[in-house]
């Protein structure tokens, strides 16, 4: 049995689900170590462009691959892998040759023609909220109808803004009776060193964009009154241990930064009449390159189970500045060697 932390590039190869239609098991043959060698490429890089071209999570072991996502981007990633597996037949593949092979599918058009989610409008006192875009519109949707939710995909995807505004949603209509909004305290690169103030002074930084995204809905004095009154919580996710969280509705934030353990820990806080948002960008990844981010296991293992929703998103979904979308596109056809980071 693999250790629960492990490298990144070990991905254990979990049993067929059969019945689930946004989970298809690849086998490719013939069974060639070096071929599979050349698809997948150096830590993996080449299954991780395709998954952030096309929004789904691909895990292997061997000539099993098994591809988890939305149903139209699952076909596109299947049809892709057989394609680049008969290429590894003549060619050494890159990322120029898997960018190239993933223009060339037609996969943009397939994953376009994925069914809509109906649409579901968000009234705060701030702003009318609505889903741009067939996933964000599913997001809102899986949201309003499951009790746990995870949302994946690049920065500017609208995962956190949105799921906040379901959260201040529910709240009004008197569907839970607070907010909890947390995430890991990880730094992203850099070594912060001692920070001077009390608790709250060290761990806000970590937060702000959760604060952020309160007082645009919201507004300052109304967000300072629901905190006073303890009606929302903002707290890095190490203080939701031994805590169970009933008629509540909690967002982590950048989950794929939480450990294996830190991802069950937060799992198993949800209580009675609660709703869980889960968001996060496996692309973007701070831990140690020795850990397994929880998010990505989570993914693997809680995919088959029922009342927990994933919404799969990609650049094209992308909300901010017309550049980011180039941004994030350019960095998605760059060989980084760095496989998720």
């Amino acid at each position: 049995m693999p250790p629960l932390i492990a490298p990144e590039s070990y991905k254990p190869y979990p049993r067929p689900v059969l019945n689930n239609p946004n989970t298809m098991d690849v086998i490719l043959e013939p069974a060639d170590n070096q071929r599979l060698a050349n698809l997948c490429g150096q830590f993996d890089e080449h299954l991780r462009q395709i998954e952030r071209r096309l929004g789904v999570e691909v895990n292997n072991r061997g000539n099993h691959f098994r591809v988890i996502g939305d149903q139209p981007s699952v076909q596109a990633a299947e049809g892709v892998l057989r394609q680049l597996y008969v290429d590894t037949e003549s060619d050494i593949l890159d990322p120029t040759s898997i960018n190239l092979a993933l223009q060339a599918s037609g996969v943009d058009a397939l994953v376009a023609k994925g069914p809509g989610a109906d649409a579901v409008v968000i009234q705060t006192k701030q702003a009318t909220i609505r889903g741009r875009g067939p996933h964000q519109q599913q997001y809102l949707n899986n949201i309003s109808q499951h009790d746990v939710n995870f949302g994946i995909g690049p920065a500017g995807t609208g995962k956190t803004y949105l799921a906040v505004a379901s959260a201040i949603d529910a709240l009004e209509r008197n569907q839970v009776r607070r907010l909890v909004l947390t995430r890991p305290a990880v730094e992203s690169g850099e070594r912060l060193g001692f920070l001077p103030g009390d608790l709250s002074q060290k761990i806000d930084p970590y937060l702000r964009p959760l604060y952020d995204a309160l007082y645009e809905m919201l507004g300052f004095d109304a967000v300072a009154k629901l905190m006073e009154r303890n009606v929302i919580e903002v707290a890095p996710l190490a203080f939701m241990r031994g805590r169970t969280l009933n008629d509540a509705f909690i967002i982590l934030d950048e989950a794929q930064n939480t450990t294996t353990e830190q991802m069950k820990m937060f799992l198993t806080r949800i209580g009675f009449g609660s709703t869980v948002v889960i968001t996060g960008d496996v692309t973007q990844i701070d831990l140690p390159r020795a850990q397994m981010s929880g998010l990505r296991q989570a993914v693997e293992v809680l995919n088959k189970v029922d009342g927990i929703s994933f919404t799969f998103f990609t650049a094209r979904d992308v909300v901010r500045h017309p550049l980011v979308q180039s941004i994030v596109t350019a960095y998605e056809d760059v060989d980084t060697g760095r496989g998720d980071k």
